[in-house]
């Protein structure tokens, strides 16, 4: 996979995508934000960028993922039905908290496979419900082709942001499936205050 980094616009980058999805909260009609609370907001809370949540990620596509569904309760006590499509396995190395190092699998989910929806990632990690959102995190995967055993995507960790139902009780959320509950802190993304 040849994929040309560089750190630096890498986070100004992330960091527009922050600025921008802050005014999305704090002025479109759709916020997940109740309207008498907008006033008080002032961006959401988020770690500081990190290239080394930055990783290639290889893929494991599913045959037949429609022979195994994997259910996924939801914040209002309902189950959604997904399908696992893919299996994402990737190196954490950390110079300074030898605890991230090694290897790790995420599942990325669609509810029809094939069609143009994104990968779904929801998961849980080690800063579940003391430095991020209760009910987990997720992540959304655009390929540009059809995945293929074997290739490599980038799995941008940074990007892992709260669920709707994380500022407001009238947003159903699926919650991360225990498969994809890691057994490592993921200081990347948006964090609670």
């Amino acid at each position: 996979m040849t994929d040309p980094f560089d750190a630096d616009t890498w986070a100004t980058e992330l960091e527009d995508k922050r600025a921008e999805k802050d005014r999305f909260f704090d002025e479109h009609p759709q916020s997940p934000i109740p309207p008498e609370e907008r006033e008080a907001f002032d961006g959401l809370a988020y770690f500081d960028p990190d290239p080394a949540y930055r990783v290639s990620a290889t893929v494991t596509v599913h045959d037949d993922p429609e022979a195994d569904p994997v259910p996924m309760a939801t914040t209002a006590g309902r189950e959604v039905r997904y399908l696992r499509v893919a299996t994402l396995t990737f190196d954490l190395e950390r110079d300074d908290d030898d605890l991230a190092d090694g290897t790790y699998e995420l599942h990325a989910y669609q509810q029809r496979p094939g069609g143009d929806e994104p990968l779904f990632v929801p998961f849980r990690d080690k800063t579940t419900g003391q430095q991020t959102y209760e009910g987990g995190r997720y992540m959304e995967l655009e390929a540009d082709r059809d995945l293929e055993i074997g290739d490599e995507i980038v799995l941008d960790l940074n990007l892992a942001y709260s669920p709707f139902c994380a500022y407001s009780e009238t947003f159903d959320c699926p919650k991360p499936p225990e498969e994809n509950w890691l057994e490592v802190a993921i200081p990347a993304g948006e964090r609670v205050e």
